[in-house]
């Protein structure tokens, strides 16, 4: 090899190691604002992700709606107080029935039973479900809507329910179990509530700050979750709530749901639509692998071709859709 070869080579691996560096958590303040928002994006990927892990560790240890509805009323407040703080203006009384229908369906309903879910499947088979709310939307509009969808939306949805069904192959013998018959049932059911949210979001569109309205909405579904915990007993008295339960809490509304929504607004300002909606076929990804390193959580061959072949058909979905209107609210973690 030359000197001239071997100074190029040089220059190709400082090029590279520039281009790593960008994303250095150390350095990224000094960064421009591309690199910033890929920095973000990635701190959503992750952090969306292992809500899944947080809130699969916090329901072993207290009852999962009393978990779901002070991570809920938690976060929402943050939301609240910060918006206060600036002088938002308050919702008015049309808008509050809106938030209230919204906070039910996105965050109490949705929320609140795929959280109970996890209690008795695994973390990565519940992410995976909660990733397949786009196939469900496809489901509703061909029942209810008048509007015609693309082949490539009905395309996606026969590949994305190909791909439940690889999943669920070698888990068959399981549905046996009542409690994970119980914990599937709930996981489709938060499903299929996001989705319902996400269209009744689409047609009652506000004009108020839409995050000022996501804090209200959490503060009206976990106080409505907290009541429904003390009506049904189902509850433990917040002394004897264990570390373990308060740490996943405490992970869940700092970074699940405020640190991750502002990495998600920032990402969203600066970079495109396309690029920031990866992060839906990224956390399912986060919450097998981290199911599987912290609870031992099985991951098949099964679990990861069928997670993959579901993912395709939420894109082809999500691709169709985008394509003929110009906003489809992605899922999150849990």
């Amino acid at each position: 090899m030359s000197i001239f070869d071997i100074n190029k080579t040089l220059n190709q691996t400082g090029d590279s190691l520039k281009q790593l560096s960008a994303l250095n958590p150390l350095t990224i303040h000094k960064k421009g604002r591309k690199a910033k928002a890929i920095f973000a994006l990635l701190m959503v990927c992750f952090f969306w992700g292992t809500t899944w892990i947080a809130s699969r560790q916090g329901v072993l240890h207290m009852p999962a709606l009393q978990l779901a509805g002070m991570r809920q009323l938690l976060g929402g407040l943050c939301y609240v107080i910060f918006f206060s703080t600036r002088g938002e203006s308050w919702p008015d009384k049309k808008q509050w029935q809106t938030i209230i229908i919204l906070g039910i369906l996105n965050f109490l309903l949705s929320n609140g039973l795929t959280t109970w879910g996890v209690k008795y499947i695994s973390a990565g088979l519940g992410s995976i479900i909660g990733a397949t709310f786009p196939l469900w939307l496809v489901a509703i509009n061909l029942f209810y809507s008048r509007v015609k969808l693309p082949l490539k939306a009905i395309l996606g949805f026969i590949i994305g329910f190909a791909g439940i069904c690889v999943v669920f192959y070698e888990h068959f013998h399981d549905f046996l179990n009542a409690e994970f018959r119980f914990g599937i049932t709930l996981s489709f059911l938060g499903t299929t509530s996001w989705a319902f949210g996400t269209l009744y979001t689409k047609k009652k569109a506000q004009s108020f700050n839409p995050y000022f309205s996501l804090g209200l909405q959490m503060c009206v579904s976990g106080s409505g979750l907290l009541i429904l915990s003390g009506l049904t007993g189902n509850t433990i008295p917040v002394t004897e709530i264990p570390w373990q339960s308060w740490l996943s809490i405490a992970y869940l509304v700092i970074f699940g749901s405020v640190i991750s929504f502002i990495a998600y607004l920032y990402a969203l300002q600066n970079l495109t639509a396309e690029q920031t909606s990866i992060y839906a076929y990224i956390n399912p990804v986060v919450a097998v692998l981290f199911g599987w390193l912290i609870f031992d959580e099985r991951l098949t061959i099964y679990i990861a071709a069928g997670g993959i072949i579901t993912l395709a058909g939420v894109y082809l979905i999500n691709k169709a859709i985008k394509a003929s209107s110009p906003v489809l609210p992605e899922s999150e973690g849990v």
